[in-house]
């Protein structure tokens, strides 16, 4: 209890359906907490050591006096395959030294992503085939139906249907309720999933689409691959980690221009 620990893991009912799974995103980096009770997954993490692989199994009702049932869980066991990729023992090191050790590991994790990254794009589209076109700021784009009119300017209101996904196909966002339902992830209730409304250039998007979008027009559908500089950057967000690329699959349903207010001359 108390070391620091970075670990990829799996968690599945005792009849292999999948709860989570870090590898779709990144690796929980913590503190090894106190067991929340007897025989819980932190109890079994005590006889693991950096390297080690194992696999856990803890039983649903205890589990579940502390924790959210899984809606529509079934079974004894929750089952938790780990992989303790790294620990950083807390032992007798001043608070200062310890938080010093993290910071150095964590900050070179992150540079070792941001060094992976250019290759990472690299390898997936030449490996997926993709005829991309490649801006001065590296978003990669193709457009797959051309629209019509004038490309879409900074100011305008646009209309768009859209998906998000990470390079191992998993689907992270999308307004399309059929896609969240055909990619398997849970359907919020409380979002009304339509076509969302966006101004270019406010500052809720994320500079990939801003600049993305100003290749479009009504009409248009694309596929953009979104360097993590110009999406979540070194921090990420939810599942996406640092450094992470991302792809997007937009359709301009419709574009609102934004009105020009003349500026009377000046009077002398």
């Amino acid at each position: 209890m108390g070391n620091f620990i970075n670990v990829s893991a799996v968690g599945k009912t005792d009849n292999d359906s999948v709860l989570f799974n870090t590898y779709d995103s990144h690796p929980i980096l913590s503190m090894v907490p106190k067991s929340q009770f007897k025989g819980d997954v932190f109890t079994g993490m005590e006889y693991l050591s950096e390297g080690d692989s194992a696999t856990i199994k803890v039983l649903a009702d205890s589990a579940f006096k502390v924790q959210t049932r899984p809606k529509g869980f079934k079974g004894r066991y929750l089952v938790y395959d780990v992989k303790v990729n790294k620990v950083i023992a807390k032992g007798q090191l001043p608070d200062s030294v310890f938080q010093s050790k993290i910071k150095a590991y964590v900050d070179g994790e992150g540079e070792r992503l941001k060094a992976e990254e250019p290759v990472l794009i690299s390898r997936f589209i030449s490996g997926n085939n993709l005829k991309l076109t490649r801006t001065a700021d590296s978003l990669y784009y193709v457009i797959n139906k051309p629209g019509a009119g004038a490309n879409i300017s900074p100011g305008d209101t646009v209309v768009i249907n859209y998906t998000g996904k990470l390079f191992n196909g998993k689907v992270f966002d999308s307004s399309i309720k059929e896609e969240v339902i055909r990619s398997k992830m849970p359907v919020d209730p409380t979002r009304q999933y339509m076509p969302a409304r966006i101004v270019v250039g406010d500052k809720l998007i994320i500079p990939g689409w801003y600049e993305g979008l100003q290749l479009l027009n009504k009409g248009a559908s694309a596929t953009f691959i979104v360097p993590s500089n110009l999406a979540y950057g070194k921090n990420g967000i939810s599942i996406i980690a640092p450094y992470t690329p991302i792809i997007f699959e937009i359709t301009v349903i419709d574009v609102h221009r934004m009105v020009k207010i003349p500026i009377p001359p000046a009077t002398k």
